[in-house]
């Protein structure tokens, strides 16, 4: 009773009773306390009268290996097994369910997984459930999908773990679509989705930034009287934050039944990528005054805020503000408050404040200021950290074109040849860009000069008249986000065919007037493209909401949401 209730107290008590019975040296009793001691999370406890035991069995192993296992000591408990099986000891299904889940949590690779696999088939547990769910759990863990999906089709018969494991390791690829189809299987064959089911979903669908689909699962939990527990709602919250609907993700926070820090990230997380500076700092002065204690994750999200939305003097407050709480800055933290010192324009002082930081900068750091000299066209600054960048990362393609861009927005298309000669010369290549759109369950991507679609002469025909009205408004190609030697004219022609201006068109003309139009890219948004989004949301009297790899950019009535600091 005592394990059940997690009453280590009263479990103490208990143990020191029996030490003064004639049940000491019973080692069913001993095991009993071992376990108790194991699953309340006393670990220290459980180890030493483990030591002290003379004689033990299968249960006294599997007890204190299930504990290491499931109290995030894997490396203990892979130990302990192979102890174990030195004394001839043979495993049971509880102690490769255990060993299995340590394999999937403790290790670099799935060579040891693999190993404990075959001990499955030597004593002819690879078939039972509970093993087999742990078996494809620990493979979907190290991304082998198709090896988890062999096992499944495999087992004679199926729970909710076997089911929870496939879908959180699509969630864990970012497979939003794979996951949601398997959740739906899942429902099909009369399988109850435990909380642990939807949290996998709506952290898949975040990933992917599927609205429509995340709605239908909330919709799923409140008709099966689910109830929004901490991580069911943290991951719902960030569900509708990361899809585009920071409304939403309010509502779903005034909802949860007890808000933790995870709680409090989440909707800062999702302010900061929305461009709401303003808001995410008012969000942190709340969640401050409600006595919970700020992570590493909420001071980046209120400095990625801060960052974006050009609030200089409470970034650099907010840096300061972290000693004081006691969370030691990381890599994250510092390239953020460079990226605040130069998106603010004080290139000098990121400089500076890169050559006086306690750690040795990242190409991530440098990445940061260079960035910010693409912004303010400092062509020296920028050629100088761009350089710095190839020496520590070679291989990332981000720098290369940045790199180009600035001395193409200078004019100095020789040096901008050279940039991208150098990166062809190194091997590395650029990610194309993509934009995709999704309708009537359906997605719908776009490359540039996209001829493959269908509706391809009706979309240019759109964005034609698009880019005719939004330049009778004030719009004017910046042709500099075009590397090559052709004529203006040709320059500009080839702006008016990015993937994300394709897939603006495809959405007018496939969406009712007035509601929201939702696109999602790959790669940054062009800057361009994103002059030209502003003007676009004030013809088409429409908002379009953009989520590319860094935020969301809200555009409406002729401005974004990031204002001046894109």
């Amino acid at each position: 009773k005592c394990t059940h209730l997690k009453k280590l107290k009263e479990a103490r008590i208990v143990h020191a009773h029996i030490l003064g019975s004639a049940f000491k040296n019973d080692i069913a009793m001993q095991n009993t306390i071992l376990n108790a001691y194991a699953k309340c999370g006393c670990l220290d406890e459980a180890r030493k009268l483990f030591d002290e035991m003379p004689v033990k069995d299968m249960v006294t192993w599997t007890a204190l290996i299930s504990g290491y296992s499931q109290n995030d000591q894997p490396e203990n408990a892979i130990i302990l097994f192979s102890q174990m099986l030195r004394l001839g000891l043979k495993p049971n299904q509880f102690t490769l369910s255990s060993v299995l889940k340590a394999s999937g949590a403790g290790a670099t690779d799935d060579k040891f997984g693999r190993q404990v696999h075959a001990f499955c088939l030597k004593y002819g547990y690879d078939w039972n459930v509970y093993v087999g769910s742990s078996l494809l759990d620990m493979y979907a863990r190290f991304d082998q999908m198709d090896d988890a999906w062999f096992l499944f089709t495999a087992l004679e018969s199926k729970n909710e773990v076997s089911w929870n494991a496939l879908i959180a390791g699509h969630a864990r690829k970012s497979e939003g679509e794979k996951a949601l189809r398997t959740f739906s299987e899942m429902l099909r064959e009369g399988f109850e989705p435990t909380h642990f089911s939807y949290s996998s979903v709506f952290t898949a669908l975040a990933s992917t930034g599927s609205l429509e689909q995340g709605k239908w699962v909330h919709a799923h939990v409140i008709k099966s009287g689910g109830q929004l527990v901490a991580f069911v709602g943290n991951t719902l919250v960030d569900m509708y934050a990361k899809s585009g609907s920071i409304e939403d993700a309010e509502k779903v926070f005034n909802r949860l039944l007890k808000r933790d820090v995870v709680s409090w990230n989440s909707m800062l997380t999702g302010c900061a990528q929305h461009g709401l500076g303003k808001a995410t700092v008012r969000w942190f002065e709340k969640m401050l005054r409600n006595g919970i204690a700020p992570n590493q994750v909420t001071f980046l999200c209120v400095l990625t805020a801060c960052s974006h939305a050009g609030l200089l003097d409470e970034g650099q407050g907010y840096f300061a503000l972290m000693k004081k709480h006691g969370v030691e800055p990381e890599e994250a933290h510092y390239v953020t408050f460079v990226d605040l010192l130069g998106r603010a324009g004080l290139l000098d002082r990121a400089l500076k404040f890169i050559r006086e930081m306690p750690i040795e900068p990242t190409a991530a750091v440098w990445g940061a200021l260079l960035g910010a000299c693409r912004m303010h066209k400092n062509v020296e600054l920028g050629a100088y950290a761009a350089e710095r960048i190839f020496e520590l990362d070679p291989h990332d393609s981000g720098p290369h074109i940045l790199l180009a861009n600035i001395y193409a927005s200078a004019g100095r298309l020789n040096d901008a040849a050279r940039a991208r000669k150098m990166m062809k010369e190194s091997g590395v290549k650029k990610e194309p860009a993509c934009s995709w759109v999704e309708t009537k369950n359906a997605v719908h991507m776009f490359v540039a000069n996209d001829d493959a679609h269908p509706q391809r002469a009706m979309i240019h025909k759109k964005w034609r008249e698009i880019s005719e009205k939004i330049k009778q408004i004030g719009y004017v190609p910046d042709s500099s986000h075009v590397l090559s030697y052709a004529d203006q004219q040709e320059r500009e022609a080839k702006l008016q065919v990015h993937s994300e201006k394709l897939a603006l068109a495809f959405a007018l003309i496939s969406t009712p007037p007035g509601s929201t139009i939702h696109i999602k890219k790959n790669i940054r948004v062009c800057g361009d493209c994103h002059s030209a989004f502003k003007f676009a949301s004030k013809v088409v009297e429409r908002e379009i909401i953009v989520r590319d790899t860094n935020r969301f950019h809200h555009f409406r009535d002729g401005f974004c949401s990031c204002g001046d600091y894109w």
